[in-house]
């Protein structure tokens, strides 16, 4: 039980810095809203996603997924006041995944380099794992997620047609890709990195 309490907070705050890593590259950029919102803050409750954040994890506790994942409400944004319009959405987009990952390396180097006691190895380890999954998941290119606005930033205009497909069905695309074992992809990939990094 204490284990699943302690992935949940590991989740919890990964999450957190997720979303602060966004906020706080589009603030860098001139967009001040997810400052002005309160969004810039460890404060959990600041960005609780009902499902995202509570229910999904407890869904995939309660089947004994073998790993756990989830979002956090995304932070707002205003692209519109951005410096750099050209690639300041892509460069927003891009912080969520890559605090993760830089998390689960730095993480992951200390168990590498650094005489830790197990205990404290085993927990390190999961900050790494879960970390390398929310990257990972994040970087779908189906909406809401991250990828998706990576993708929208790059392509030409002549895919909008793709961008109004996606925004319209991309919930039920990613509820097949589940079906079709897409999450377990992402864990057999995090955990490649994982074994890597330590």
């Amino acid at each position: 039980m204490s284990l699943t309490i302690f992935s949940l907070i590991i989740l919890l705050f990964s999450i957190i810095m997720h979303e602060i890593a966004h906020g706080s590259v589009a603030l860098r950029l001139g967009d001040p809203t997810a400052k002005n919102a309160g969004r810039l803050t460890l404060n959990p409750l600041k960005h609780i996603d009902t499902f995202g954040t509570i229910l999904l994890p407890l869904l995939l506790v309660l089947i004994r997924s073998p790993f756990v994942v989830g979002w956090a409400k995304p932070v707002p944004v205003n692209p519109y006041n951005f410096r750099d319009q050209r690639w300041g959405a892509l460069k927003v987009s891009v912080a969520g995944p890559a605090t993760n990952f830089l998390i689960a390396v730095i993480f992951g180097l200390a168990i590498r380099f650094i005489p830790l006691p197990e205990t404290l190895k085993f927990l390190f380890g999961l900050i790494v794992i879960y970390n390398f999954v929310l990257a990972l998941f994040n970087l779908i290119p189906i909406p809401p997620f991250d990828g998706s606005h990576i993708l929208f930033s790059v392509l030409p205009a002549r895919f909008n047609s793709l961008k109004i497909f996606l925004h319209q069905y991309g919930l039920y695309l990613l509820l097949a890709l589940m079906f079709l074992g897409a999450l377990n992809l992402v864990f057999q990939a995090a955990t490649f990195l994982y074994y890597l990094i330590i």
